[in-house]
């Protein structure tokens, strides 16, 4: 217990004393340190305070990750304390285990900082403790010893064996007090002891066979250990001959790839005795260590020493063999000679290539130099063995710098493009100098990482979408599509219309646009009457940053439609009755009665129009121009022709499906022509209607057809008309007929410029609202202008009918009511020209003078 006591108290004083030394201790010079380490400190002992040595400071070490790179797989005995920069034992360091070999051991520690890359090296040297006693292979020792051994004979023993080093190893031996031996103590080429016992006075078998002595091995630590073993020596009787080698030591020289069962020397011993006697063996000595014998064997009988291990010259260029030769004889004594085999050196190994610090990815845009990596070379060889070269592959945008000894940074040595090579495969090559050269690759992946360097761009230098009119708001009119060769946020694409006007509105009021598909939709329903074209332009935007954008125009056509039916403008009905026209009995075949016209404004073929005669009272007396309008009689009027002829007229277009509007009239035919206006007066369409300035709109006159409800308001109709005929024939002149509707009114001239069109219906009636409307056509005939409830809100207005015609009522109380209305809508659609019939084709008035 006492001697534990001690044991402990003096590794203490010599920690402390190993501290001292290591706070006294500076830099090396040569920009290198040096510390130095007693091993089995506990975790956390302090080692060196590495942030003042180096000049570092001690508050950037984390954010610079200052570090100490290790090869893989290597246990990490030391460590760095971020915060103040002191290098301590991070686990317990056992010298024997790290250094298998004697002499100085070493950490090589390579510490690394980054913003800017630094590498420092730094050596710390564990000194050895005196933590384990010397030790015998064997507790009890057998040696045989000839009675007739010489005095001064000398008999080595069996060495004791102690891992620690310098003075902590085997020091010393002692031999128990005896009266026949003495121990004399040897030192090796490598400084270490083995003991010989000498025999310091004649042995007598018969007197005493045997002899006991005990062997005590000291190392020189602080405090002291000791093994023992205990020898037992037994008399043999005489063999006066010994075997003796032919020389006292033996050198030889071998590859380290030499294979097993290579000879590695013939050993050759000779004695002069005879049969048993003179029979020699031979094997190792007690002083061969136990990796020699691990590697070479010897056979017994021939002496051949035989290659049973591996050898490699790195760990150990040098063995030394101790081998002895005995006789077979009784009492054989043992003689000794040592081999010394010198290693070769081959190169056997290749170059290892170790990535201390990968900084990846590395951006595209950072500037030719920049450090990717820093890579460490290691081959175990020496002389041009252990030489190393270090290279990159071809074809690559990348440069090996060497900073240390074994140490390179792979370095960019141009710009750097992602969207041309997003990643590389640099392929490092690490060739030894030896014959042959071993080398080793090692492929280093560096992806590049995306910088937004990269507008988008669409597909399309412009787009033209082509819009049927009429079409349902919120539909989707056409896609447009952009790409950007970056990647992630930087290709993510965010679409948007740019500010303008169409048509003095804004474009957001007519298209939208999906941000994020590029799909564009029609806010509002389209109307080619109105606008049949316009631009937009389309931008894309990137995510990255600064983002980056690009735009394209978009044409939007409009197509037309067949959504307007013909509009009848000439003849015009008078006072809701339908137009009436006086043909002179004697009018010959080819007599222009009179030119029917319409307008539709749509476009092409929806607004060529064709005229038919639809309904006739007579199909044989009067025909339809089919592309003027005009209406001519076919043959001369007869006898038995009715006076009055009752005439519908259809105007239909070309569209798909085609629209029509018709008219009705009625001719009554006379023996002589008043001095009256007809009802195929000529139509002109106001200044600012006729313009063709495409911003001005067309007033449209929408005149129904008008059918005869009732036969009975027919019948009477024809009676008043008769009457009146037959009183202006008694006064040998025709008197204009009265307007009932408008009395008092007189007939203007100005035609609907003239109208008056005030009166507003009541808020949230349906009712149609009629106005009465002074007419352009002959004396004693008004219109009526019927407003439906939705026309005070409008800012434009044209005329429509207000009912459609209703031919099968026979209400004669309802005699009086128009059968047909112009109602006034909301907006106003421009007519089209392109059918219009020419000037000359124009409805003409022919009376007869």
């Amino acid at each position: 217990m006492g001697a534990s006591v001690g044991s402990r108290r003096g590794q203490f004083l010599l920690r402390s004393f190993l501290f001292l030394l290591l706070l006294l201790a500076g830099p090396p010079a040569g920009g290198q340190l040096r510390y130095a380490v007693p091993e089995e400190l506990e975790h956390g002992a302090f080692v060196a305070n590495l942030g003042e040595d180096l000049g570092l400071d001690v508050s950037t070490l984390s954010a610079r990750r200052f570090r100490i790179v290790s090869r893989a797989g290597a246990r990490q005995h030391l460590e760095v304390n971020l915060e103040n920069g002191i290098l301590f034992v991070n686990e317990r360091i056992d010298r024997e285990e790290v250094c298998e070999a004697g002499g100085t051991c070493l950490l090589h520690l390579q510490l690394l900082v980054e913003s800017p890359l630094e590498l420092y090296r730094v050596e710390v040297e564990v000194l050895d403790i005196n933590d384990h006693a010397p030790t015998f292979p064997w507790q009890e020792y057998v040696l045989e010893v000839a009675e007739s051994a010489v005095l001064g004979a000398r008999f080595p023993l069996e060495s004791a064996q102690d891992p620690d080093v310098g003075t902590n190893s085997v020091h010393t031996y002692r031999l128990s007090p005896n009266g026949f031996f003495s121990l004399e103590v040897q030192t090796r080429s490598d400084t270490s002891k083995f003991a010989e016992l000498v025999l310091e006075r004649a042995l007598d078998r018969e007197q005493q066979r045997v002899h006991r002595v005990l062997l005590t091995a000291l190392d020189g630590g602080v405090p002291e250990r000791s093994g023992t073993a205990h020898i037992l020596v037994t008399v043999l009787d005489a063999n006066d001959n010994v075997p003796a080698f032919d020389q006292p030591s033996y050198g030889v020289s071998l590859p380290e790839d030499a294979p097993t069962g290579t000879l590695v020397i013939q050993l050759n011993a000779t004695d002069l005795d005879e049969g048993p006697n003179g029979e020699i063996e031979y094997s190792f000595s007690g002083h061969a260590l136990p990796h020699v014998r691990e590697l070479f064997h010897i056979e017994p009988r021939s002496g051949q020493v035989l290659l049973k291990g591996r050898l490699d010259y790195e760990r150990a260029s040098l063995h030394e063999l101790y081998v002895q030769a005995k006789d077979r004889g009784p009492s054989a004594v043992a003689v000794h000679c040592r081999v010394l085999v010198h290693l070769l050196d081959v190169n056997d190994n290749a170059p290892e290539v170790t990535l201390t610090s990968v900084s990846t990815p590395v951006l595209e845009d950072a500037p030719p130099g920049t450090v990717i990596a820093v890579i460490s070379v290691l081959d175990r060889d020496s002389g041009d063995n252990g030489r190393v070269s270090c290279e990159v592959g071809p074809n690559v945008p990348f440069d090996l710098r060497s900073s240390f000894r074994n140490y390179y940074t792979l370095v960019t040595t141009q710009a750097l493009d992602r969207e041309v090579v997003p990643e590389y495969n640099v392929s490092i090559t690490a060739r030894d100098m030896g014959s042959p050269a071993l080398l080793t690759r090692s492929t280093l992946t560096v992806p590049v990482s995306d910088v937004n360097d990269n507008a988008p761009r669409f597909l399309q230098p412009s787009y033209s979408v082509y819009v049927m009119e009429n079409n349902a708001p919120g539909a989707s009119i056409c896609s447009v599509s952009a790409l950007d060769p970056d990647c992630q946020q930087n290709a993510y694409l965010s679409y948007s219309i740019a500010d303008g006007h169409i048509h003095g509105m804004p474009v957001g009021t007519y298209v939208s646009i999906n941000s994020d598909s590029g799909h564009m939709y029609a806010l509002r329903s389209l109307d080619y009457e109105q606008i049949r074209s316009f631009q937009i332009q389309v931008q894309a935007q990137d995510a990255g940053f600064p983002p980056l954008s690009a735009n394209v125009t978009v044409h939007v056509f409009v197509l037309d439609q067949n959504d307007n039916a013909p509009v009848i403008v000439s003849p015009l009905p008078h006072n809701g009755s339908v137009a009436t026209e006086l043909v002179p009995r004697s009018a010959r075949p080819g007599y222009l009665v009179g030119t029917v016209s319409a307008v539709d404004a749509d476009a092409g073929l929806n607004s060529r129009l064709s005229y038919q005669l639809l309904q006739a009272t007579d199909f044989t007396l009067f025909s339809v121009a089919p592309d003027t309008g005009e209406l001519r009689t076919l043959r001369s009027f007869l006898e038995q022709d009715s006076a009055q002829q009752r005439l519908v007229v259809q105007v239909r277009d070309s569209g798909q499906p085609a629209l029509s509007a018709t008219v009705s009239l009625l001719l009554s035919v006379v023996e002589t022509m008043p001095q009256t206006l007809s009802d195929f007066s000529e139509f002109s369409l106001p200044p600012e209607v006729s313009s063709s300035s495409p911003l001005t709109l067309y007033l449209l006159v929408s005149l129904g057809s008008i059918s005869f409800t009732f036969l009975l308001a027919i019948l009477i109709l024809t009676a008043i008309r008769c009457r009146g005929e037959r009183h202006s024939c008694q006064g040998d002149s025709c008197s204009l007929p009265r307007c009932h509707c408008c009395p008092g009114s007189r007939p203007s001239s100005d035609g609907l410029k003239t109208s008056n069109l005030t009166a507003q219906p009541p808020v949230g009636t349906t009712a149609a609202t009629c106005l009465d409307v002074p007419a352009g056509g002959p004396p004693g005939y008004c219109y009526k202008v019927c407003l439906g409830p939705e026309s005070a809100q409008s800012d434009f207005m044209f005329l429509k009918p207000c009912s459609p015609p209703r031919n099968n009522e026979k209400d004669p109380g309802k005699r009086s009511r128009p059968e047909q209305h112009l109602q006034v809508s909301k907006e106003v659609k421009q007519p089209n020209t392109d059918w219009l019939p020419p000037s000359t084709q124009q409805p003409t008035l022919k009376r007869y003078q």
